[in-house]
């Protein structure tokens, strides 16, 4: 929109006669979280381990058109952080590590949400937050100190923001935190030069949840509350989220009449805003009939959000083939997270922890529930085994466990986000360590669920287990997912968006650089997760073959073709990520290991293959230089797939 040539009629629909209407936001991050009986879907890091995009949109779709039949037309969402610190509580809210994939999914999810229309009565106003690098604070604790060079906050975690900003986004929330000894609420060069001048926004920022008034009672750089509304709005900020006061009105008049907040700072907030509330059209229309959305809460939403838990579940270990499981099978289900639809769905569910079973959807499956489903109750023995954090039966378990052939586990930790989900250590708590324990005493093979909003290390058992599934938070039809993977009927086919550790002292992502895989042998297997980011195992086989890229060498406009052959070699059908990665082997500036390009899921029958074609040009080999400019040296590259290399040369 040209803000001058619509000045004057954004103007006249503020005058008094025409009344500005209230535009309302929620938290609304996996679906329509506070309004009963809403189609819930996996949290966004469940979504990020589909590797499809289509199941972002379509999640994007479904939470738009069900809030605004909640009379709802602005959702605080997508969470476009990057999760590279496990220990921070609001991981999973996140695309995972990478800021190509989280692009590609933010991308997805604003589109659902917003359409080409956000006025269109299924529509809502994205937010993009946590505008910018909130996800990475020095101590993992939540709206803590982030340390962290422009260089790279630029090259990471500016990315998927500009991204949606550049593809219609029309709001942002503020990082709460500070970033390099400065409140983000009260940096002008984030808020204003790059977001409103660079990034050429013309939506509005809103601050996060009483974060003005932080500027003067946590972060201290502010005397006064009334100079913290100062600082705050000649930064860059425009709404002011007052949950409980309206001082921030008070102390802004003042402002504004004293001349410390000048009067165009204040035309350009409400500029921004009305603008926003003009494409809603809320002039027009505030809210519409319950009755214009008959889908709320459908089957056929549900059925969406099924496949998009099904298409997340990551196979990370399946020795000897013990899974699928055959369902004659007589199991023992045990772990706190068997029978609880809280621990499948996570926090922002409901409430804000998400911990209150009372407001959960009536008829949807627990894990426990949906394996009854599956086999058959007669086939199934359930002992809750341990709390989360408390041993209660398990010596009941293990009892239980001796009629059994196979032994489920699953593991979780409790629902949190924000300052009540700050964690001392990543380790899944000693009460679930030790249920695996004396369970694996028995003899009897032990698959492990794990529902987590992070990755806990579970290191100790890993090697007791026979299968590993991630499920991360999977929704309401998680269960459901979970119960049709173990036992057959659907294949996995998710891949981790993350790097999962080893150790709590070992939190390297995929993307790190040379010397962090030197080791204290002065070998190079210094690097050593768990599971690697990008993972995932399947019931079927794949086979990589054919890489071939277009050029040896390309220049400034040239295009580099790639192309690489996958076939099925198993004796099911399965969907397979195919990722490209490229590799600067020498640069300026200490170049990763390597970096995700492309990746395209595919799905083959058995015996089938493909050959999957990709594009990339010299703007994909770029970094951010210690001019924080984007730069693509000349220099040697490689492209890798499927355990492959292809080498190539760019130069200017």
């Amino acid at each position: 929109m040209n803000s001058g040539g619509n000045l004057s009629e954004l103007f006249r629909m503020s005058q008094p006669k025409n009344q500005i209407p209230v535009l309302y936001g929620v938290d609304a991050i996996h679906g329509a979280t506070y309004t009963s009986n809403a189609t819930l879907f996996p949290q966004e890091l469940g979504l990020a381990a589909t590797w499809n995009p289509d199941f972002a949109e379509k999640t994007g779709s479904v939470t738009a058109y069900e809030i605004r039949a909640s009379a709802i037309p602005w959702n605080f969402s997508p969470v476009l952080d990057l999760g590279r610190q496990p220990l921070w509580s609001r991981f999973f809210e996140t695309f995972g590590e990478d800021p190509y994939l989280a692009t590609q999914m933010g991308n997805a999810i604003v589109k659902g949400y917003q359409g080409d229309n956000i006025g269109h009565p299924e529509k809502v106003a994205a937010c993009l937050k946590h505008y910018v690098g909130y996800s990475f604070p020095f101590t993992g604790k939540d709206r803590t100190p982030i340390l962290m060079p422009e260089r790279l906050l630029r090259e990471y975690y500016l990315v998927p923001f500009k991204e949606a900003i550049d593809n219609g986004a029309v709001t942002v929330m503020i990082n709460s935190s500070e970033i390099n000894g400065t409140p983000v609420h009260a940096n002008y060069h984030i808020l204003t030069e790059i977001l409103k001048q660079e990034l050429k926004f013309e939506g509005f920022a809103v601050s996060d949840w009483e974060d003005i008034k932080m500027l003067y009672n946590t972060h201290k750089v502010a005397a006064t509350e009334k100079e913290a509304v100062m600082i705050a709005v000649n930064a860059g900020v425009d709404m002011s989220m007052v949950p409980y006061d309206y001082s921030f009105c008070t102390y802004l008049v003042e402002l504004v009449k004293e001349g410390k907040v000048k009067m165009e700072r204040i035309d350009d907030a409400v500029r921004r805003i009305l603008r926003v509330k003009a494409k809603l059209g809320l002039f027009e229309n505030t809210m519409y009939p319950l009755d214009k959305y008959p889908k709320f809460g459908s089957e056929e939403f549900a059925n969406y959000s099924y496949q998009a838990a099904l298409e997340s579940v990551t196979l990370l270990k399946n020795r000897d083939s013990v899974l699928p499981l055959p369902k004659t099978a007589k199991v023992l289900v045990t772990g706190p997270g068997a029978n609880s639809l809280n621990y499948l769905n996570g926090a922002w569910t409901h409430t804000w922890q998400g911990v209150d079973p009372r407001f959960n959807t009536p008829g949807k499956k627990t894990t426990l529930d949906a394996i009854r489903d599956e086999i058959g109750a007669g086939n199934v023995t359930y002992v809750e085994g341990c709390k989360v954090d408390a041993d209660t039966n398990t010596s009941k378990a293990v009892m239980a466990a001796r009629s059994a052939q196979y032994i489920i586990v699953c593991l979780t930790e409790a629902p949190s986000t924000e300052k009540p989900g700050d964690i001392a250590d990543l380790n899944f708590p000693e009460a679930q360590l030790n249920l695996v324990k004396e369970l694996s005493k028995t003899g009897k093979p032990i698959i492990l669920v794990l529902t987590e909003a992070r990755p806990r290390i579970f290191n100790k058992v890993d090697t007791l287990a026979s299968g590993v599934l991630m499920a991360y938070l999977p929704g309401n039809e998680g269960g459901r997912a979970i119960a049709e993977i173990l036992f057959g009927d659907a294949n996995p086919s998710g891949k981790l968006p993350f790097t999962y550790p080893r150790h709590t002292g070992s939190l390297c992502t995929y993307d790190h650089k040379f010397c962090e895989t030197k080791d204290i042998n002065f070998g190079f297997k210094g690097v050593n997760p768990q599971y690697e980011f990008g993972f995932g195992l399947s019931y079927t086989s794949f086979k990589y073959s054919d890489l071939k890229i277009s050029k040896d060498t390309i220049g400034k406009s040239d295009t580099l073709n790639i192309s690489i052959k996958v076939a099925n070699t198993g004796q099911r059908e399965g969907k397979e990520v195919v990722q490209i990665y490229t590799k600067d082997l020498y640069a300026s500036i200490t170049p990763s290991v390597k970096r995700l390009k492309r990746f395209s899921k595919i799905s083959l029958k058995p015996g089938e293959s493909k050959t999957v074609s990709f594009k990339i040009t010299p703007a994909d080999l770029a970094f951010v230089n210690n001019e924080n400019k984007w730069i693509t040296e000349p220099g040697q590259f490689e492209v890798l797939a499927g355990g492959m290399i292809a080498p190539f040369y760019y130069k200017e």
